[in-house]
């Protein structure tokens, strides 16, 4: 059991019940750093991450870990939401195990729950071995999932250096801008309000002694002031791009200025929490604080990056993959012309526009290019035309007329996303290159907004999925090079397609050499998979 970050107590489930080791002095860490470091005695447990965390800050290297019951799960069902041991019995029907209390005496009263769950890792267990082999998922669980745990364990533990004075600075400026952009709707409104209140937001804009612009019907909430309100409505008024301006500001100020401020360890550091059982697809996520969702589509947003520095002598360097998902897509279709213009190292975007388009390589326009990368990466999801057209700016026949185009000269990729749904109906599942899986029971809905989206998650989950599985292959090759060639360099950060390391600035040539070799390297497609690397003081710097 943890507790401040360290071990309160281990419990065992022996062959004779449960034993008990607690921490209450020097004794117990010898205990613990010869029992972890064993890598004879094979360990199962239910959080292989935080144990990999709290034996890492104690200079243990943990030896021998054959399960960890929460990763298993979530390779046999990424749809649930709690792998806690206690849901993890009843799911099994794992029968309930008796403890004598006097085994205990008043510590199993206190932690009965802790105790019980302890007893259940042993059954539990075997039944998930079994699952996992009968889905041959083995390797999948033994060489990604189960080595990553040790590298999330070690990223969280570094963390991520924040220059605080310059973003106290910032968050100043951005309270200033807000003051003037207040300022600014009230004058065009004609009057001061509270612009955090929906319902007054909606009285000054919509109704006729006021603003009096185009809107819905009236509910008893009042008029509808989100975020698709406001933009069907900037050509109408100048004071709704200010409103929008100001909701931007303001949730960069508290999410982000302020929120960020609130999580800076005393070590000058962020540590945030990067989860490997939540999403569906098989991403890695990061909460307390999200880093993946660091704003980056206005000027205002990518300048938090500038906070988001090295340590002294060291400089960050960043290497993000180019285009995977449109790579993995060209590999799993198999389709010709995509791997073709892959291996040609033409921009797959201008090809798409020239061939979907009908105009010369050299002739493709910058709009052009736009619209042909709103198709490539919106195939991957599925789009319609309806969507598409709102994202690019045409009409739906147009954009149903790129879409149809893009199928035809893309005929692999059709037939690809034809056969994932069909599979996925007869299987039940979508599945990655991986063998990692995702079910979806909403194929056989008869709600036919419910069947689309389960068919749209059958044509991408391969897709996204597979992705996720090589840059985890990526991370797990990358920290291990690092340990072994260049210790003092870390890896400290994963959004998405991209892998952060903090590194002294003598090995940042080597590094960035290092990168490339290791994640272009990390899995062998039809297409090659290729890395863009950029070093600098800041995270902005990088980019």
């Amino acid at each position: 059991k943890f507790n401040n970050g360290g071990i309160e107590y281990i419990l065992f489930k022996t062959t004779d019940g449960v034993a008990l080791v607690g921490n209450y002095d020097f004794m117990f860490m010898s205990f613990a750093t010869e029992f972890f470091c064993d890598e004879s005695i094979s360990k199962f447990t239910d959080d292989s991450k935080q144990l990999y965390g709290f034996c890492d800050v104690n200079g243990i290297e943990v030896k021998g870990i054959v399960l960890d019951t929460s990763l298993a799960a979530y390779l046999l069902n990424p749809n649930s939401s709690d792998y806690s041991v206690k849901v993890l019995a009843g799911a099994y029907s794992l029968s309930p195990v008796k403890i004598e209390a006097d085994d205990l005496n008043d510590f199993y009263q206190a932690e009965k729950e802790f105790v019980d769950s302890a007893a259940y890792i042993e059954s539990l267990s075997v039944k998930l071995f079994s699952a996992i082999k009968e889905n041959e998922q083995e390797k999948l669980l033994n060489e990604i999932e189960l080595p990553l745990a040790r590298v999330l364990a070690s990223m969280e533990k570094t963390g991520f250096c924040v220059d605080k004075e310059g973003l106290e600075k910032y968050n100043e400026k951005i309270s200033a801008e807000l003051e003037n952009s207040l300022k600014n709707v009230y004058d065009m409104a004609g009057c001061e309000f509270n612009l955090n209140s929906p319902k007054q937001l909606g009285d000054v804009l919509f109704s006729e002694d006021k603003l009096n612009l185009p809107h819905g019907k009236k509910t008893k909430n009042g008029y509808s002031t989100n975020a698709d309100v406001l933009e069907g409505l900037r050509d109408k008024h100048p004071i709704i791009n200010e409103i929008l301006r100001y909701r931007g500001l303001m949730k960069l100020k508290s999410t982000y200025c302020e929120g960020l401020l609130k999580v800076i360890d005393n070590d000058g550091r962020i540590h945030s929490t990067l989860n490997q059982t939540e999403t569906r697809t098989g991403r890695i996520s990061s909460a307390e604080p999200n880093l993946q969702n660091i704003p980056v589509r206005t000027e205002q947003g990518r300048e938090l990056r500038r906070f988001f520095i090295a340590d002294e002598g060291k400089v960050l360097v960043d290497a993000d993959y180019s285009q995977i998902e449109l790579r993995v897509l060209a590999a799993l279709a198999d389709d010709k012309n995509m791997i073709s213009a892959f291996l040609s190292g033409a921009d797959i975007h201008s090809i798409t526009a020239s061939q979907v388009m009908g105009v010369a390589l050299e002739d493709v326009t910058p709009d052009d290019r736009r619209k042909a990368k709103a198709v490539n990466f919106g195939i991957v999801y599925g789009i319609g035309a309806f969507s598409l057209s709102n994202d690019i700016g045409v009409s739906v026949t147009e954009a149903d007329r790129y879409i149809k185009g893009y199928l035809a000269n893309y005929s692999g990729v059709a037939a690809f996303m034809e056969n994932a749904k069909k599979s996925a109906k007869e299987k039940g599942y979508a599945e990655t290159y991986f063998g990692r899986r995702r079910y979806l029971p909403e194929l056989q809905e008869k709600n036919a907004i419910r069947r689309g989206f389960g068919e749209r998650v059958a044509m991408n989950m391969p897709i996204q999925g597979t992705a996720a599985d090589i840059i985890k292959i990526a991370m797990i090759r990358v920290y291990e090079r690092l340990k072994a060639e260049y210790p003092e360099a870390k890896l400290i950060m994963q959004v998405h397609d991209e892998l952060i390391i903090e590194t002294p600035e003598k090995d940042a040539e080597s590094i960035v050499s290092l990168l490339k070799d290791t994640m272009e390297n990390a899995c062998k497609l039809a297409v090659p998979l290729t890395v863009e690397v950029e070093s600098g003081k800041t995270w902005y710097d990088t980019k």
